[in-house]
């Protein structure tokens, strides 16, 4: 044994009773000893392993707080993309989504959901690897994130090892890191005392919290964690139902919310709603809705997800705070699509947490909607807390000098002529890319993160160098040179070199990417992956009439008239040239006839958990083998893929002498097909 093996035992009975302070305060609230008491044994083991550094471990109370400020945070991809929520705004729209999941789980039973409140804070990935945290990651786009790891390890409602026993091998916990609202007050109190800026509410708050480089600046925010529920598990099993697995991670250590509760279909949620809904205000944390999840875990995976959201879960939002103002001036702003948007300019009035000077009007259609003039008294709206918009007129304070509200004859950027298409409540300007507005956000949009990526050209830089003449479209950005960079206002020589770096490797991409990247109207990710997934070349896809393309999944007869119309103005097809002439380049994707793949006229039903891929991989990589994958077993089903927790599909397989594989020959069919 060590010579200081007495230590060593002191040591690590000192990071068990405080791991099970900090667990009883932090989590339970419910502190067992008094401040004073925890505090001289955290002192004690500060000294030990300060007499004996061999003695510091990762995941010691001691080493919450440590490391050089950061230089920039770094990119990490999730091992699951975090999806965000679904919203609803009313009992009706709540009903519909009910159905929704009742009719895809082809059942009229009532379902049993999850009922939590929806915590106003930022969301966050924690992995945990044989029990120590191991990374910690913002949300991000869903797929990648912020590595934050050394930031939240300072939050002290976060384990940094779990409790308990029987943890996976790797678990992935997702959670709400929030400002609690007696802590906002007092961090906003201390800001006003040493005369400095405070938070405008406990969201940002947290958020400028978490961004923070250097890690004791982080310590020294009241931020907490709300653990709501998990990604990737590996080497181990949780329950089968959503609020079981809340009630385990709470059994490792987590903190959840006391206000978990189940319910039985749409009257149940709603009676929960509504009384919590009632004592919103008298919560110790900013909450602005109810997250209302189908308990079970394998109806969650029969139900799978959309593009961007599950169809398991939505989001209740409450209603949103409403004030009055005034309605000074309507100023009309083009988009990247050439429609034209009135846009109220208020009088500064606070709400929902902000204080908000504009608003959309939406369309004339709106404005006649609403009979609003300019002078009015308004009343505002933050939609979901988030848009701000007009929502009606106080006619009784309307003034004898109010204004009629009068869309341009002609765009307000470039002068070219407005149009409405029939059908359609938008006016647009008809100038194309010769419109400056439109090239701006043409080329902000081109240069997003989900499209291009290029790092570091951000929407002011982009106006500097469209305004300047520097840029007139997209390809223009690849001749801009460091001389020309450098003279720009706050961009320095490194700043330039770091945006040409950023330009060169962006040439490098994808076709989904540089689909998304054109701007074609209705085009969005989802519908770009899947063009270029079916017609595996630009090439072919340029070939392809509105017929053709409406053979596309999910693309129907308005999307197909969009993008034909698109790849048919010779102005798109020469800025296309341009970037392909400027070393953009992308792989195309290998294309087989359906009726040629191995799985072609076969259907797949997956049933369970899979443990090496996603239910969603699974399908995806069936249909691209030709499989057609149905949601329900009959006697055309010819295999269906079990998993662990299979259950009525994999009996009604049986039944019906259906073919049923495991996961193990599944992966084998895989391997032989590829």
């Amino acid at each position: 044994m060590p010579e200081y093996s007495q230590e060593f035992l002191r040591a690590q009975q000192l990071r068990s009773e405080l791991l099970r302070h900090n667990h009883r305060y932090y989590v339970l609230d419910d502190p067992e000893v008094p401040d004073a008491e925890y505090d001289r044994l955290m002192r004690e083991l500060q000294a030990l392993e300060e007499r004996f550094p061999e003695l510091i471990i990762a995941d010691s109370p001691t080493q919450r707080v440590g490391g050089s400020p950061l230089d920039a945070f770094a990119e990490v991809a999730h091992l699951r993309p975090m999806l965000s929520l679904d919203n609803v705004f009313d009992a009706e729209e709540f009903a519909a989504f009910d159905r929704r999941v009742r009719e895809r789980l082809k059942t009229t039973a009532e379902v049993e959901y999850s009922c939590e409140p929806k915590y106003d804070g930022i969301a966050i990935s924690l992995i945990y690897r044989k029990g120590v945290l191991e990374r910690a990651a913002t949300r991000g786009d869903g797929n990648a994130g912020e590595d934050i790891t050394l930031n939240v390890r300072t939050i002290k409602s976060v384990p940094l090892r779990l409790i308990g026993e029987g943890h996976p091998e790797l678990l992935e916990v997702r959670g709400e890191i929030y400002m609690p609202k007696a802590g906002f007050e007092q961090l906003n109190r201390r800001a006003q005392e040493q005369g400095t800026k405070g938070f405008v509410n406990p969201r940002n708050a947290a958020a400028g919290s978490l961004r923070q480089l250097d890690p004791k600046l982080t310590a020294s925010r009241p931020l907490m964690l709300c653990a709501y529920g998990v990604g990737e598990v590996q080497g181990g099993e949780l329950p089968g139902r959503h609020t079981d697995t809340l009630r385990q991670l709470a059994a490792w250590g987590f903190s959840i919310t006391r206000d978990l509760q189940e319910a039985l279909g749409v009257n149940e949620c709603l009676s929960f709603y509504q009384r919590l809904q009632a004592k919103r205000a008298d919560l110790p944390y900013d909450i602005d809705g109810v997250v209302f999840k189908v308990n079970s875990l394998e109806l969650q995976v029969a139900l799978g997800f959309v593009a961007k959201a599950p169809r398991w879960a939505v989001a209740f939002k409450f209603p949103a705070q409403e004030e009055m103002t005034t309605l000074r001036a309507v100023e009309f702003q083009v988009g990247r699509t050439g429609s034209i948007t009135p846009v109220a300019r208020l009088e500064p009035v606070f709400v929902g947490g902000v204080t908000v000077s504009n608003a959309t009007l939406h369309n004339s259609d709106e404005i006649e909607r609403l009979g609003v003039k300019v002078g009015d008294t308004v009343i505002i709206r933050r939609a979901g807390d988030v848009i701000p918009q007009v929502v009606s007129v106080v006619l009784s304070k309307r003034p004898t000098s109010a204004q009629e509200i009068c869309f341009p004859a002609t765009c307000p950027v470039c002068g070219s002529p407005v149009a409405r298409v029939e059908g359609e409540a938008a006016v647009r300007c008809t100038g194309g890319l010769i419109c400056p507005a439109q090239r701006k956000e043409a080329i902000k949009h081109y240069a997003s993160r989900q499209a291009m990526d290029i790092e570091g050209l951000g929407d002011k830089l982009v106006d500097a160098l469209v305004e300047k003449g520097l840029i007139t479209s997209m390809e223009d950005l690849y001749e801009l040179t460091a001389e020309q960079l450098a003279g720009l206002e706050r961009m320095g020589k490194k700043s330039a070199q770091n945006l040409l770096d950023a330009l060169e490797r962006s040439k490098s991409t994808t076709l989904p990417k540089f689909l998304f990247a054109l701007g074609i109207r209705d085009v969005g990710q989802a519908t770009a992956a899947t063009l270029a997934k079916h017609f595996g070349s630009l090439e072919n896809l340029l070939a392809a009439d509105e017929l053709r393309l409406q053979e596309v999944q999910d693309v129907g007869p308005i999307v197909a008239k969009r993008v034909a119309t698109f790849f048919a103005d010779p102005r798109n097809l020469d800025v296309i040239q341009g970037l392909r002439e400027h070393g953009v380049h992308w792989a195309d994707i290998a294309v087989m006839p359906r009726e040629t793949l191995p799985l072609a006229g076969k259907t797949y039903v997956l049933t369970g958990n899979l443990e090496s891929m996603t239910r969603e991989d699974a399908k995806a990589r069936l249909e691209a083998f030709g499989a057609k994958v149905a949601g329900s077993v009959s006697k055309k089903t010819d295999c269906v893929v079990a998993g662990p927790g299979a259950g009525s599909k994999l009996s009604k397989a049986e039944s019906l002498g259906v073919p049923v594989i495991d996961e193990a020959a599944f992966l084998k069919l895989l391997e032989q097909l590829a």
